[in-house]
């Protein structure tokens, strides 16, 4: 995945893959934490971002969801 801007530190690669770039070997993240990083990023609080659905309260980025410290400047 390639940020930019918002606040991304520039120049840094985190994480790595195999030799064939398919399975993360290296500091594996969860989609949910990426949608996490973003929304924290346009300044809203994935916690607090819920919608009304089958009778409970859900959230976008699901039970998992954490903020990637590493990629803000």
């Amino acid at each position: 995945m390639w940020l930019a801007g918002a606040g991304v530190k520039g120049g840094q690669a985190i994480g790595a893959t195999d030799e064939l770039g398919f399975n993360a070997v290296e500091k594996p993240f969860h989609t949910s934490d990426l949608h996490a990083t973003i929304l924290h990023l346009m300044g809203l609080d994935h916690e607090q971002l819920t919608y009304f659905y089958a009778g409970m309260k859900q959230r976008h980025t699901g039970v998992r969801g954490e903020v990637i410290g590493e990629v803000m400047a």
